[in-house]
């Protein structure tokens, strides 16, 4: 007879075998799992000795293996009853499956023809017979009455198939994503009780148009709330039929329609602006290159150059266009193709360029709160948004740099090639800013969600700044000895950071010539932009908003990669 050994410290009776290298952890599993009559060996703790156990224990640990065997007995009757009733279960449904293929609906030509409407148009047809399209939203079998929430890209519809047309194989088949065509009479909500619209569709006649897969391949196991983000990335196409998805893409298309009103009522004119290029605006470093034609050119970073041209002929004008970035970043508010609302002002000073970019903003807002559409969109997914008030925050770069060292916001101290300097701890040495730093999207975010208002920052240093940009005229509180300041301005919101950048635009050939020296760019290529100082200059500014950026302050988005149909950033173009 074997021994079967306990330790009541630190054996398991979940991974033990009763060796003396694996022992249970209590005396009535052993007898449970061995029998009674087997020997035994039982000790306190690994620093003890093992003996046999007492007659009181042992009589403890027969009752304790009696209590788990009834327990064992118990369990396996209910899986037993569970598996017949699953039997049963499937024996049922498969019968009602096969009865079911005989149930062929026909539409009742009897009844008043149907009149075909979006969803979002119900409202003029209740109590009428209409014929709607869309696809399986929300499916709920009760009984003999299956109710579907359909939508079809303007709204949501309640509807209710019972009797005959829930008996169809069609309908006990039915799976989410389906695509359908529904007949019956639309019908006002019962008081007490909600449905979109207010009404809901009773069904006398429908069909699946295009069948969505169940079982593994089903919609909600392809995609569901915890899925990976690049599951989420990969499988995009998918994810926009979602509710919150559609609802930030529907908010967009309403926010660029607000916009486009806003520019327009400033007497603004849209124009559309070439993609393919062969200068830049902000820098080599950040271009798309490829090969035109045995020529090269870039992704156009700006559509600024080109809207320059247009004041003369055009007067102020703007457009709304894809700009590319070739920039190693994926912070949660860059993306390699973004679109850009560019915009370029003639005749015009500083003041007024950062007064013109307020008011469009505000004006824009507005729009979007006193249409019910767009502000349901902007309720549901930001219910704590307040537009803001005019006049914006103005605070200049000196200004900044001052109120980032109050705040005790540091920097990374940088060697001369760039990189971070670390300490001997290794981490990182962070430092004050000076005149002459570029302000780091960290701290402008942190100085940003302090403030909680939009603020303009302006009048940053030319080095800092494109070579197209203005000098600043002496001005108070910003006159330090060899510090070159530009008419520059950005729009900082909280919880985002940057989303516009602006600038008055040097006017003078001469000047502009230089700055094309001093960036050591050839001047030829950019004939038609120095073009434009030659055949009658004038003073005009422009700027440039990113609208996924503008939408995820305004939808309170995590990232801007939500803020856009197909997001592209390092490493992702797909699908």
């Amino acid at each position: 007879m074997s021994t079967i050994y306990i330790d009541e410290a630190s054996g398991s009776d979940a991974t033990g075998s009763g060796s003396q290298e694996a022992p249970y952890a209590s005396l009535g599993f052993a007898v449970f799992t061995h029998g009674p009559t087997t020997s035994y060996q039982v000790r306190k703790d690994a620093t003890a000795t093992y003996d046999e156990p007492t007659q009181s224990s042992l009589k403890k640990a027969k009752k304790t293996a009696e209590g788990m065997e009834k327990k064992r007995k118990k369990q396996e009757e209910l899986a037993a009853k569970e598996t017949k009733e699953k039997g049963d279960e499937k024996e049922k449904r498969d019968k009602l499956l096969e009865d079911s293929k005989k149930i062929v609906l026909v539409e009742d030509e009897s009844l008043p023809k149907a009149i075909k409407s979006k969803i979002d148009q119900l409202e003029y047809f209740r109590e009428k017979r209409v014929r709607v399209f869309g696809w399986i939203h929300r499916l709920r079998q009760q009984k003999d009455i299956i109710f579907l929430v359909v939508r079809d890209g303007t709204g949501y519809l309640q509807v209710v198939l019972s009797g005959k047309v829930s008996q169809t194989y069609a309908a006990l088949t039915l799976t989410l994503e389906s695509s359908v065509e529904l007949i019956g009479t639309l019908q006002t909500v019962p008081e007490g009780k909600t449905a979109p619209g207010g009404h809901e569709l009773i069904v006398d006649y429908w069909q699946v148009l295009g069948a969505a897969p169940g079982a593994d391949d089903a919609f909600t196991n392809r995609l569901n709330e915890k899925s990976d983000p690049s599951i989420l990335a990969d499988l995009r196409h998918l994810v926009i039929r979602g509710e919150t998805a559609s609802s930030v893409l529907r908010l967009r298309a309403h926010l660029l329609t607000a916009f486009r009103k806003a520019l327009t009522s400033h007497s603004l004119i849209e124009v559309t602006p070439p993609c393919m290029v062969q200068t830049q605006v902000e820098g080599g470093a950040t271009l798309f290159k490829f090969d035109y034609y045995g020529q090269p050119a870039f992704l156009t970073q700006s559509s600024q150059l080109y809207l320059e041209t247009c004041l003369p002929s055009l007067g102020d004008v703007f457009c709304v266009q894809e700009s590319f970035r070739a920039e190693n970043s994926h912070t949660r508010r860059h993306l390699s193709e973004y679109t850009h609302l560019e915009a370029e002002l003639a005749f015009i000073t500083f003041e007024d360029l950062m007064n013109h970019i307020e008011a469009i903003i505000c004006e824009t807002v507005d729009q979007l709160l006193s249409n019910p559409a767009s502000a349901a969109l902007v309720q549901t997914l930001n219910p704590s948004f307040v537009a803001p008030s005019r006049p914006f925050v103005r605070m200049s770069y000196p200004g900044a740099i001052q109120w980032l060292n109050e705040h005790g916001i540091k920097r990374p101290e940088e060697d001369a090639e760039g990189n971070p300097v670390k300490g001997e701890d290794g981490q990182i040495v962070m430092v004050e800013h000076k005149l002459g730093d570029d302000i780091a999207e960290a701290a402008e975010r942190q100085m940003t969600d302090i403030i909680n208002k939009p603020v303009f920052l302006f009048g940053f240093p030319k080095e800092l700044k494109a070579f197209y940009m203005k000098r600043m005229p002496p001005r108070e509180g910003m006159d330090q000895e060899g510090m070159v300041y530009t008419e520059s301005c950005d729009l900082l919101m909280p919880n985002v950071g940057e989303i516009v950048g602006g600038s008055m635009r040097i006017a003078d050939q001469e000047e502009l010539l230089a700055a094309y020296k001093h960036e050591g760019i050839d001047p030829e290529p950019y004939y038609w932009f120095t073009d434009q100082r030659k055949y009658g200059t004038c003073e005009h500014g422009g700027y440039g908003l990113g609208v996924e950026r503008f939408l995820a302050w305004l939808a309170n988005r995590f990232t801007v990669r939500e803020c856009t149909l197909y997001p592209r950033w390092p490493g992702r173009a797909t699908p």
